[in-house]
């Protein structure tokens, strides 16, 4: 399923809002994450999106302005989005436009179809995965507290280890837990020949479901 905004013209940056910010030394929010990438965005990338708990923050950061440049998944079905983006690679590469593909997708999410990473690197694609690591499957613990069902049990991930998981599957892939250190490995990956993974820790944050999606 594609799922594609119309165009419109190109925000202006803005801050992150002192309430959203993290205090000094613990993992960033997902909307700070966020804001760190927008700064480095390019013009012509594509977004894929399939980290449902904070994808309002992504969107708020990353809106789409011209056609063909979101895609994400319909009905909440978990695992589509993460080999999607090596699809669209490769369109991209048989195209010869030269768009990166930006696939921002949860930890918990990618453990769905992560075998996908191993056709990334098997065919060197410019695909950039951006991994905000919250070891936990956030959204089904906000459809739990909708449905008045608190504390269901598995839904914790401590255990996950995406850097050696991608290296297992021959990407590159890196940690980033500053905004500097983000913005760093985003600007390498955009230069690399073939596909990165950054994988960013960042806050448990379990949030109002509708809330969420009202905003």
């Amino acid at each position: 399923m594609v799922s594609e905004g119309s165009s419109c013209a190109a925000p202006k940056l803005r801050s992150v809002p002192r309430t959203l910010r993290s205090p000094p030394n613990s993992p960033l929010t997902a909307n700070e994450v966020y804001a760190a990438l927008s700064e480095l965005r390019p013009e012509d990338a594509i977004i894929v999106q399939e980290s449902p708990s904070n994808a309002m923050d992504l969107a708020a950061w990353w809106p789409t302005v011209k056609p063909g440049s979101y895609y994400t998944f319909a009905s909440g079905g978990l695992g589509w989005n993460a080999p999607a983006a090596v699809g669209i690679a490769l369109a991209q590469e048989k195209l010869g436009t030269g768009r990166p593909v930006v696939a921002v997708i949860g930890d918990g999410s990618l453990q769905y179809s992560v075998q996908c990473l191993a056709s990334a690197a098997q065919n060197k694609l410019k695909v950039i995965y951006i991994i905000p690591c919250n070891r936990e499957y956030a959204i089904l613990k906000e459809f739990a507290e909708l449905e008045r069902t608190p504390n269901v049990p598995g839904l914790d991930l401590p255990t996950l280890d995406i850097v050696s998981t991608a290296k297992g599957f021959g990407c590159a892939a890196v940690e980033a837990r500053t905004r500097q250190d983000i913005q760093a490995a985003f600007s390498k990956a955009l230069k690399a020949d073939g596909p990165t993974l950054i994988a960013v820790p960042v806050m448990h944050q379990v949030r109002p479901l509708i809330a969420s999606i009202a905003r």
